[in-house]
């Protein structure tokens, strides 16, 4: 007898890619539990199912930089509290990021994709349900998006929860109007701008060349401090707060259609985001 649960939550957050790098992501996750019946008649309540699945994802995945830590020129260690992860692009350009170590979860892995964190997420997720439970199955799946979207990442460091995190991110679509008329290809265009980018604020900024950007901050959780190159920063004059990001977007596209009236609606990841009109 198997229980499944369909869309149960998803989770938002950003992994090194062998080869794109920093790349926020958005993922919907699917379960199933293999069990026998107790004598209620059933595998497991769905309360608690639900419960300490997103519970465990909140605190191990969700607005955390998940590394893989067998991926080729990569190298970490853990002190005092922090985790440090250094990388090497295939040209050479490095990444590195210092997080309190609750904000890196380190996955023994390869590569990250949708299987192999399922993978390593099933056994760990299997242990929070003794008894009837015989095996379970977690499924991650992308949002199905017929437009333009992008991947992002960012930190807000006066969040309180879990998105002050430096390096957490987000996998988006975006909608742009001109006086009330989809504009396919202004979305297009910001998308492609926009992709696998990390979005930094000026107030952030701790060292900028035109090779590197290096951003730091104190936040509840701790101190933060990611390097990146420029080539893959886009820097704005605010926070990167969603509500901020669609205003930085509309003010950007009203600069170049001044006659016209410019709506954007952009995307934090599955089903939310924000609307901004110039």
């Amino acid at each position: 007898m198997k229980l499944f649960v369909d869309n149960l939550t998803n989770v938002d957050f950003s992994y090194l890619h062998p080869q794109r790098g920093l790349l926020g992501e958005s993922w919907l996750v699917q379960l199933e539990l293999d069990g026998s019946l107790n004598e209620q008649g059933m595998i497991c309540d769905f309360g608690i199912v639900k419960k300490e699945v997103k519970n465990w994802f909140d605190r191990w995945v969700d607005h955390a930089l998940v590394v893989p830590t067998g991926m080729p020129r990569l190298s970490h260690r853990i002190a005092d509290g922090y985790t440090e992860v250094e990388w090497l692009y295939a040209d050479g350009e490095r990444f590195f990021c210092r997080s309190p170590e609750q904000a890196i979860c380190l996955v023994g892995m390869p590569e990250i994709n949708e299987q192999t964190l399922a993978d390593w997420c099933r056994d760990k997720l299997l242990e929070l349900f003794p008894g009837e439970v015989k095996g379970l199955k977690i499924g991650f799946v992308p949002e199905k998006i017929d437009g333009a979207f992008y991947h992002y990442s960012h930190g807000l460091q006066k969040h309180d929860g879990n998105c002050q995190r430096i390096a957490h991110g987000h996998r988006s679509r975006i909608e742009i109007y001109l006086n009330d008329q989809r504009e396919e290809s202004l979305e297009a265009e910001w998308a492609e701008r926009f992709r696998d980018i990390y979005i930094g604020s000026e107030d952030h900024l701790s060292a900028q060349s035109e090779q590197r950007h290096d951003y730091a901050y104190e936040a509840p959780q701790g101190r933060f401090d990611i390097s990146l190159p420029a080539s893959v920063c886009y820097l704005i004059d605010t926070d990167s707060t969603v509500e901020l990001i669609a205003a930085h977007l509309a003010a950007q596209i009203k600069k170049a259609y001044p006659q016209d009236r410019v709506l954007v609606r952009a995307y934090e990841g599955v089903g939310k985001g924000a609307i901004a009109e110039a």
